[in-house]
């Protein structure tokens, strides 16, 4: 691991003239990434499915930040045509940094308005959809950025390619944890088709370890009963850390000038769980390229969202896990 001790967010340097959407930013470690990088100088689209929390996200950071350039746009991740709705209104000239940070945790079984499984559709295949629909406004800015937030927990996923949409039963963790992978595999491959196609774009991947967020109480999971609340509540407090530790890996993501693209930024504790923001090269989903390759094509056809600009790297035959 390449480790970055004492780095905050205070390290980063100025992102004045930066256009930025941060998908889910009006709540957890959306919200910090978003203010962070106000505070800093940059433009930032707050992306966000519900416009009231969007709005009280707006005004929460505008009473933190009177000076930022803010803007809030409405984004459903569960929903294609939203999704498409928003990359086809994007009005600015270009967009230097997106932050991929949206997505639920650990909820009941659903579906979303396109009928795939909710987490595998919304953490996975939505963030698919937003990037490959937004690449023409990255690829006109000089030095883009992707950063895509995974989760510690990818390492424990049982990636089945063939029950990634619930085909073959359900059940929660196991579903959570195998679209986090796919998120990690979503960010390689990018890097590696950009390479192949000699495109600047750098794209990463984030853990941001146990971080006491509203994922496992809010949305889908704030109906699951008083019992289980107060018992995740609980949990927050005694064993995750505050938002603002969780939300490093992806401000170091974006903002750390000479971090490669394909780089996996994980806290540097037991586990990677907490601490100090560091890359984490020896993960056996970030060689994986059989498997993400074959993930990149099943997101094409589920998706429609072809990733035009992108040259097809060299075959490669394909491998296991």
């Amino acid at each position: 691991m390449r480790r970055s001790p004492g780095w905050t967010p205070r390290s980063m340097p100025g992102q004045a003239g930066r256009i930025v959407v941060v998908t889910g930013a009006n709540s957890g470690i959306g919200y910090v990434t978003a203010r962070e990088l106000a505070l800093r100088g940059a433009h930032v689209v707050l992306a966000c499915r519900s416009p009231e929390r969007g709005r009280d996200a707006l005004g929460r950071l505008r009473a933190e930040a009177p000076a930022a350039r803010l803007e809030l746009r409405r984004v459903d991740l569960g929903s294609l045509a939203s999704i498409r709705a928003f990359a086809a209104a994007w009005d600015h000239d270009r967009l230097d940094l997106l932050v991929n940070n949206a997505g639920v945790a650990m909820v009941p079984y659903a579906r979303t308005a396109d009928g795939f499984e909710s987490q595998f559709g919304i953490n996975h295949l939505g963030t698919f959809a937003l990037t490959g629909l937004l690449l023409p406004h990255l690829l006109a800015a000089p030095d883009p950025r992707v950063v895509t937030v995974s989760s510690e927990g990818q390492r424990f996923a049982r990636f089945d390619l063939g029950n990634l949409n619930a085909e073959r039963g359900y059940r929660t963790a196991f579903a959570y944890v195998a679209s986090k992978r796919a998120n990690l595999h979503f960010a390689m491959e990018l890097q590696r088709r950009a390479d192949a196609a000699g495109l600047r774009l750098r794209s990463m991947a984030v853990a941001p370890g146990l971080t006491r967020t509203n994922v496992l109480t809010g949305g889908a999971n704030s109906g699951r009963g008083r019992l289980y609340a107060a018992l995740t509540r609980l949990l927050l407090r005694l064993a995750f850390r505050p938002v603002q530790e969780g939300a490093k890996t992806s401000l170091y993501a974006a903002t750390v000038p000479d971090l490669p693209g394909g780089s996996y930024v994980v806290p540097d504790g037991l586990l990677q769980l907490r601490g100090e923001p560091v890359r984490r090269t020896r993960e056996r989903a970030v060689r994986d390229t059989g498997t993400a390759a074959r993930l990149w094509l099943m997101s094409e056809r589920l998706t429609g969202v072809t990733y035009a600009p992108l040259a097809a790297p060299a075959a490669r035959p394909p491998r296991g896990r």
